[in-house]
Formats: structure tokens, C-alpha cells, sequence
């Protein structure tokens, strides 16, 4: 069986572009820019089903 780790690195890097926009929606959140808390609360949401896909592409690969 053939390892492919091309669906690990695109998990750990939506991983970490949904760490950054929280933690960049939790600080305009503190200076009060609710418009940009939004946008990247919106784009949170958007990660998570790229995400599941993401997964899912990788689970049919292996199998």
C-alpha cells in the first residue's frame, strides 16, 4: 500500500488557518471591529466542511 501524506498536510494546514482566524477574530473582537469578527467567524465555518472532505478524500485513498 502506497502512503500518501498529502491529505495530512492539507488537514494540519486547515488546522492551522482555523487557529489563525480565531485568534485574529478574538482580537477585533477586543478592539470592537465586528465586521472583520464576521468575515473570519464566516471563514471558521467554511474550514470545517473543506475539512470534513479533506478527511474523507484521505480515508478513500488509504482504503
Amino acid at each position: 500500500m502506497k502512503r500518501s501524506y498529502i491529505g495530512v498536510i492539507i488537514l494540519a494546514a486547515i488546522l492551522m488557518m482555523n487557529i489563525v482566524f480565531t485568534q485574529y477574530m478574538v482580537h477585533q473582537y477586543y478592539y470592537e471591529n465586528y465586521v472583520n469578527v464576521l468575515i473570519f467567524g464566516g471563514l471558521n465555518i467554511v474550514l470545517f466542511p473543506l475539512a470534513v472532505l479533506a478527511y474523507k478524500k484521505t480515508i478513500n485513498i488509504r482504503a
